[in-house]
């Protein structure tokens, strides 16, 4: 295959013809998270929500989540694609349709559906189609996938709220991020879940657009 050829499948979801296949077992047995002790996989407690977000390399768009009040755990991995419990390397062909994703597992009560996605809006550029900043392909495509139709709606919603903050600032790109329901979401390989608590000098590439996204005073948390 062609260097051009190559870097051209970066830039398109395969179809069936060359689609990766992956396998029935998965690359790994999720543990503890490595900065609190939750399981990664469960079971959580009563009433946790959860959204899985893609904003580029899920590395730096981990800790982003990690770190707020009220979220309870995070894990990466793949989601959006076709390949069964594909590998990072798998994933990075362009040939499993996947997308890197941030499993977030949230309190509700503690924090709300919008101030996460105000995160998720404000921490990376949600304009770049197959790319985020000099990260280009397929698995670094923006993506909000959720576990129901109403969530669905206030992330549609938040998204043109923030096309609307992104005008305000000149920038008049359309928003690519791809809205919908979860299908399915695979863990990536141990060494990848909390890298940067693993490796605090380890590369993020995490970056915004400048723009602000407001969110409505019902979904300011409980505790402000």
């Amino acid at each position: 295959m062609s260097f051009l050829r190559m870097l051209s499948n970066k830039f398109k979801m395969p179809d069936a013809s060359n689609v990766l296949p992956g396998r029935d077992t998965p690359i790994m047995t999720p543990g503890k998270h490595f900065v609190n002790g939750h399981d990664l996989d469960g079971p959580y407690p009563d009433g946790m929500k959860e959204i899985y977000v893609g904003m580029g390399c899920y590395w730096g768009a981990e800790r982003a989540f990690w770190e707020l009040p009220g979220v309870y755990v995070t894990a990466v991995g793949f989601a959006g694609g076709t390949t069964k419990n594909p590998t990072y390397h798998e994933t990075c062909t362009g040939q499993t349709g996947h997308t890197e994703i941030v499993k977030v597992v949230y309190n509700p009560e503690e924090i709300s559906l919008e101030q996460l996605l105000k995160v998720f809006w404000e921490r990376h550029d949600p304009t770049q189609g197959m790319r985020q900043g000099n990260d280009v392909g397929t698995q670094y495509r923006s993506a909000l996938y959720l576990t129901s139709d109403a969530d669905i709606e206030t992330a549609k919603e938040t998204a043109k709220t923030y096309q609307r903050a992104l005008k305000e600032i000149g920038k008049d790109t359309p928003i690519t991020t791809e809205i919908g329901r979860l299908d399915v979401f695979y863990y990536a390989e141990e060494y990848h879940q909390q890298y940067l608590a693993k490796n605090p000098d380890g590369y993020c590439g995490l970056g915004g657009t400048g723009a602000t996204c407001p969110l409505p005073f019902s979904s300011q948390s409980p505790q402000q």
